[in-house]
């Protein structure tokens, strides 16, 4: 029980400190929100989007899963798509991976049994996709990390293949999607491609390679 009260302690010390540097704070929370970015990350407790990119609350509308995976079969991503493209009007797509990440490390190994193995076999295609750079490493770590950056590419490739962000690119709007890597060594986040609505998603090449 020390840790969950802990939690609530901090929340409530958190909540003080926002109000002393803006009385109005929680005011303008209720009246709405209008974030700019649609932040599709890991589950990672190491990864929160919210404190390595310093985003004020109403800033990022964000979706996290094992091993950022973007499935046009999971439901609550889909959703989540939706309402941010269509109803907040977003047109700035993130999909961010990390270094080191445990579902890409277990992926390359053979996706463990029950549901985490189950969610895990699309991350599994992508190594099966980039199977010949990958195993041409010299080590695990190589290997783990350059699978981390060739997922961001597929996912950023199965994001742009949605209808929600076809329609909306078909529609004219300035839609971007950024794949990011963030590293856990030195807290920065490593670009790795840009998709907007002109280009050839059936000719996207695999990415640069970050860390050599």
């Amino acid at each position: 029980m020390q840790e969950i009260d802990q939690l609530l302690l901090h929340n409530r010390a958190w909540a003080a400190e926002q109000l002393a540097e803006d009385p109005q704070v929680f005011v303008r929370h209720v009246d709405g929100q209008q974030p700019v970015f649609l932040w599709i990350g890991c589950s990672d407790s190491r990864v929160a989007p919210d404190q390595f990119t310093q985003a004020q609350p109403g800033g990022l509308f964000v979706h996290r899963n094992i091993a950022n995976l973007v499935q046009h079969d999971d439901a609550n991503l889909m959703a989540v798509l939706d309402f941010a493209v269509g109803t907040l009007g977003i047109d700035r797509l993130v999909v961010c991976g990390h270094y080191g990440c445990g579902g890409i490390k277990a992926a390359l190994a053979g996706p463990p049994p029950g549901p985490v193995g189950a969610w895990l076999a699309h991350a599994r295609d992508v190594y099966d996709a980039h199977a010949d750079e990958i195993d041409a490493l010299p080590d695990e770590e190589a290997r783990t990390n350059r699978l981390v950056e060739c997922n961001v590419r597929d996912q950023l490739v199965h994001l742009a293949q949605t209808p929600t962000v076809r329609a909306a690119m078909a529609a004219g709007r300035d839609v971007r999607l950024h794949g990011w890597v963030y590293d856990l060594r030195d807290g920065l986040i490593k670009p790795v491609m840009e998709i907007d609505r002109d280009t050839p998603l059936d000719a996207v090449p695999a990415p640069e390679r970050v860390l050599v």
